[in-house]
């Protein structure tokens, strides 16, 4: 996918080249303390955020993002995408906030843990499924 804003276009080009080798490159395009929050971390700076990659590396089978949508208002910036791990898929959406210099301040990742990874697993799955059925309205 393309953006005509350049930050945007940045961000999802490294996004869906990402490799371990590209690492470096996607955290040039944060700032030196940036925040970065997901389901399952919240850590501060490039390093850190660099060391969660690199996790997602070495846990996960042939991870790729595909950035579906995007949208850009001033320094904040929205994207929807999928991600891809193996047999494994997540969808979800990304909040960024940009600095004077076009970096990368404050990134939040918003995705359901619950439907979208626990629900496929053997025993937590079926507890999940069970819980989602009971606590619906209709």
């Amino acid at each position: 996918m393309t953006h005509p804003d350049p930050r945007a276009a940045a961000l999802i080009e490294r996004y869906e080249q990402l490799t371990r080798e590209s690492l470096d490159a996607l955290a040039g395009l944060y700032a030196e303390h940036c925040r970065f929050k997901d389901p399952f971390n919240e850590v501060s700076g490039r390093a850190a955020l660099r060391r969660v990659f690199e996790h997602m590396f070495e846990t996960v089978d042939a991870p790729r993002f595909f950035v579906k949508d995007a949208a850009v208002d001033g320094d904040q910036c929205w994207l929807g995408w999928d991600f891809h791990a193996g047999d494994l898929l997540i969808r979800g959406a990304t909040h960024l906030r940009f600095d004077a210099a076009g970096l990368v301040a404050d990134h939040r990742d918003y995705w359901d843990a619950a439907e979208e990874l626990y629900e496929k697993l053997p025993v937590l799955g079926g507890l999940m499924r069970l819980l989602k059925r009971r606590l619906r309205a209709a």
